[in-house]
């Protein structure tokens, strides 16, 4: 069992790892793995069903180039959307289960608006990450693993 003193220290490391850690851009200007941290939940109706929203950020959102998230057309569409981003972003558990993901978003600030959604009554994983994946250079940037819980 981790106190929580530790698990802030354990938590503060990865942030340095996934900061220093990053792939080169074609520019030679590195590009870092994201820093995703949770904001905030909200309960909200679809439907019939009553769900939690887990409304997340990335802290480093302005060191992404707008071009990542430029619409890309000439790519494979994300379902009926044919004009999807370049880079799209999964959300997933801990353990690497994919919870949703995002394939248009229009420019780095948008990181700021990343969020999963589950079932009001359902027990949300302890941590989540996020993968960007750049689909024109192939280039994947995993985040650090963010509490579900303020």
């Amino acid at each position: 069992m981790i106190h929580r003193s530790n698990k802030a220290l354990v938590s503060s490391v990865a942030v340095v790892i996934c900061l220093l850690a990053g792939t080169q851009t074609g520019s030679g200007a590195a590009v870092p793995n994201p820093i995703l941290y949770l904001t905030g939940t909200e309960p909200y109706t679809t439907g019939a069903k009553q769900f939690i929203r887990y409304r997340y950020d990335v802290l480093n959102k302005n060191a992404y180039p707008a071009a990542m998230f430029a619409a890309a057309p000439k790519l494979a569409a994300c379902g009926t959307n044919t004009k999807a981003s370049r880079t799209w972003v999964d959300v997933f558990d801990g353990s690497g289960k994919r919870l949703n993901q995002f394939c248009a978003l229009g420019n780095p600030s948008d990181l700021g608006q990343i969020w999963f959604a589950l079932e009001e009554g359902v027990i949300p994983p302890s941590t989540v990450f996020i993968v960007l994946t750049d689909r024109q250079t192939k280039a994947k940037y995993k985040s650090n693993l963010a509490d579900t819980t303020l």
